[in-house]
């Protein structure tokens, strides 16, 4: 485990990334990151295992996709107004965000391995990135967000990402 300074450097290292190194980490960097952690590291907060956390963290790439579509939204229009300048901020989200979507007690495993829902969230990252490529105008709904453009699908992406890395004891330095 880092020291807290050295924890604040990577996180100030993270809020000064621009846009497109934010995507080159969810391309280059964020799998290999998950793929060293071991699968039965216990989370520092939240009840998720390693692969339930890879797991969700697929399915909110096929939201960002638009593989998976939301029509309505969790909160009324003042909250999703709120919670949209929070997502397009640098602030991290907090341990033990809650989300209302997801059970009180994590859903169980869908893949049969860690390994595995790395390689699937492998291809819902790839994806991601072929359908935004073939049309960079898309917009897809987040049901906390608000509607969201690639940039901005890329932003809450990366922000998840840290947050989980970090649930899981994972320090982020700039390369």
């Amino acid at each position: 485990m880092q020291e807290a300074s050295t924890c604040y450097l990577c996180l100030l290292n993270a809020l000064t990334m621009t846009n497109e190194e934010k995507a080159d980490f969810l391309k280059r960097r964020f799998i290999p990151l998950l793929k060293q952690v071991p699968s039965d590291t216990a989370p520092q907060w939240g009840k998720m295992t390693l692969q339930q956390m890879v797991e969700h963290f697929s399915d909110n790439v096929r939201i960002a996709s638009g593989k998976t579509v939301f029509t309505d939204f969790v909160f009324g229009p003042e909250q999703v107004q709120k919670n949209r300048e929070f997502m397009l901020s640098e602030t991290p989200f907090k341990e033990n965000t809650r989300n209302p979507l997801l059970p009180e007690v994590p859903a169980p495993v869908t893949n049969v391995s860690c390994d595995e829902a790395i390689n699937e969230l492998q291809k819902e990252v790839d994806y991601f990135f072929a359908v935004f490529k073939v049309n960079n105008l898309q917009v897809t709904r987040s049901p906390f967000f608000g509607d969201l453009n690639y940039e901005e699908n890329v932003h809450l992406l990366h922000k998840h990402a840290l947050h989980h890395l970090r649930q899981f004891g994972v320090s982020i330095t700039q390369s």
